[in-house]
């Protein structure tokens, strides 16, 4: 292929995340007449890892942390965007490295780019783990804004088999919201820092849509 094709091909592959529909809002029977796509859920998780840096001056290569967020969901053109209710950590690695290695072949970068994956499946450097805590994060966040726009009905689960895993059970004893349950699970689930935790907290505590005012 030539160099031209190699672009467009990894463009036109790339594009296919806007048609993708977050996996969590549809098994949660979100109701809403647009639900977010994985390429808005990539846009958001960068967007909130420039404000985290900025506010609380982590130590990080900020660039990489971005570039790495614009490829961490790669593999979701291929294998579709399984949560960690319907296919191990391990399992979803394995397919997951498949599929970036196919739908980067041929560009002239792709050992770069697939190392900047797996760098983020390892969670091993700084910047693999600031990304993960700022990917599971956003999605909450996410959560509560679908919960004040009054889009989740918890009475109305039929088919939702996330409601079968004990974690979730458990939470939902607590008579929590939807998006407090989701909070919390994130904080239990990810080990958050101490400012990823206050950040969670303050979303928690508050109307964050009525920030969408000011």
């Amino acid at each position: 292929m030539s160099k031209a094709e190699n672009v467009v091909r990894y463009y036109v592959l790339c594009n296919k995340l806007k048609d993708v529909i977050r996996t969590g809002w549809k098994n949660w029977n979100v109701k809403r007449e647009r639900l977010e796509s994985v390429a808005e859920h990539i846009y958001g998780v960068q967007m909130l890892a420039i404000a985290i840096q900025s506010e609380y001056k982590y130590d990080v290569d900020i660039m990489k942390v971005i570039f790495m967020l614009a490829i961490h969901e790669l593999e979701e053109i291929t294998i579709g965007d399984l949560t960690q209710f319907q296919i191990t950590k391990e399992d979803k690695v394995i397919m997951g490295h498949q599929a970036v290695s196919n739908i980067l072949d041929g560009l002239l970068n792709k050992e770069q780019i697939m190392n900047l994956v797996v760098e983020f499946d390892e969670r091993k450097s700084k910047e693999a783990l600031f990304a993960h805590y700022c990917d599971k994060l956003e999605c909450d966040i996410q959560s509560k804004l679908y919960d004040e726009e009054g889009c989740v009905d918890l009475n109305d689960q039929d088919g939702n088999e996330t409601l079968n895993d004990s974690r979730v059970q458990e939470l939902l004893k607590t008579g929590k919201s939807w998006s407090d349950m989701w909070l919390t699970f994130g904080q239990n689930v990810y080990n958050y820092d101490k400012n990823f935790t206050e950040i969670s907290n303050y979303v928690k505590d508050n109307n964050i849509s009525e920030l969408r005012k000011k």
